[in-house]
């Protein structure tokens, strides 16, 4: 049973950081591209990163190139994303994606003063 677990969300100030994780169980972590996805209250679902089975980085989203940063640990069977200079148009509920076809069940991130 494939099983994704996010971890790391949070209320932040603007400019400020955070580090998503994502562990995952139930499948060959390794052979698969991983992503990350995010959902601002009523706005549609959309693409933050993806990285390949090797752990480069394949997609970013414009919004986000420079600051946030995708990145993978085969061995611990996670995905990481790093996120810098947060705004508040960051805020939205972040969701892991495997490329077995299975979502996470999402981690908040809020980004207010």
């Amino acid at each position: 049973q494939v099983q994704l677990v996010e971890s790391g969300g949070g209320l932040v100030q603007p400019g400020g950081s955070l580090r998503l994780s994502c562990a995952a169980s139930g499948f060959t972590f390794s052979r698969y591209t991983m992503s990350w996805y995010r959902q601002a209250p009523g706005k549609e679902r959309e693409l933050v990163a993806r990285v390949s089975i090797s752990g480069g980085p394949l997609n970013y989203a414009d919004s986000v190139k420079g600051r946030f940063t995708i990145s993978r640990d085969n061995a611990k069977n996670t995905v990481y994303l790093q996120m810098n200079r947060l705004t508040p148009e960051d805020t939205a509920v972040y969701y892991c994606h495997a490329g077995v076809g299975s979502w996470g069940q999402g981690t908040q991130v809020t980004v207010s003063a």
